[in-house]
């Protein structure tokens, strides 16, 4: 299942006519501003991209992060904020005192897979391992049936909610070891792991593509299936966020869209799970 992900930091204006994305879209009416995840944003492009060919709606895309993305619905310049992690419990009182009323919508299911380089020989590691590998106590591939040599590890910085879902499923909320290569984005860490070696990095499943290798974790494989059935130990929601007093009419259809049928068979075709 070879997929590309490019341009992921940058914006993507999928429009008739290109427009600035600046503010949010509320006040003309036919235009939606959608910030936020990395993660999330394979899916938002893909949707976007079809139901502009029978909406007149301009769709601007852009993925800068989960924090960044909830940051934005509660500052009010977006209409949908897309996010890897649930709201925190600091963000929803913030937007209280906004006057912001966030409403969670779970737009699709994800697993976050282990990455390596095409020639690393190691093909499963147990949770365990990822643990120690993450948090400094194995430093070399040896230990965990690789070719001897320092482990690289690359991952995501602690502002991603890929990162927080790691942090928490993985780490055990431990911090990530201090000499991790910190990455922005799902794509870059695909980039750092698959010019070297001895990297290890972990990105959302529907980014993989054949300039790396998965590894099984505790035996279980990072499919579809075994994402769906909850099997596969590092699986969460992805989530869009709107402020539920300012949502609008146009607003709404695409997310009606993208939850519905047509949404979640491209949801699939991204290479998330769909609801």
């Amino acid at each position: 299942m070879a997929r590309r992900i490019t341009g992921i930091i940058s914006a993507l204006i999928i429009a008739g006519t290109a427009f600035a994305a600046i503010g949010c879209s509320r006040d003309t009416g036919n235009k939606i501003v959608i910030k936020g995840s990395t993660t999330v944003l394979p899916i938002t492009q893909k949707v976007a991209e079809a139901y502009r060919k029978t909406n007149k709606v301009a769709i601007s895309v852009e993925g800068s992060g989960s924090g960044n993305g909830i940051k934005a619905v509660i500052d009010g310049t977006c209409d949908i904020g897309n996010s890897s992690r649930e709201m925190k419990g600091n963000e929803i009182e913030e937007a209280k005192k906004k006057g912001v009323t966030p409403k969670e919508i779970v737009a699709a299911y994800d697993m976050i897979v282990p990455i390596v380089h095409p020639k690393n020989p190691v093909k499963d590691l147990t949770m365990d391992q990822l643990k120690g590998i993450y948090d400094g106590s194995i430093n070399d591939w040896s230990t965990v049936g690789g070719t001897p040599g320092a482990i690289v590890v690359i991952s995501r910085d602690t502002s991603s909610g890929t990162y927080e879902i790691w942090h928490e499923k993985v780490l055990k909320k431990k911090d990530v070891r201090k000499d991790a290569l910190l990455q922005a984005s799902n794509g870059a860490i695909i980039s750092s792991v698959s010019t070297n070696p001895k990297a290890i990095g972990y990105i959302g499943f529907g980014y993989l593509n054949d300039t790396v290798r998965t590894v099984t974790v505790n035996k279980v494989e990072g499919t579809i299936e075994n994402g769906k059935s909850g099997k596969y130990p590092v699986s969460r929601k992805l989530y869009m966020y709107v402020n539920e007093k300012r949502i609008t009419p146009q607003t709404q259809a695409f997310l009606d869209y993208l939850l519905g049928a047509e949404g979640q068979k491209l949801v699939k075709e991204a290479g998330f799970i769909p609801l």
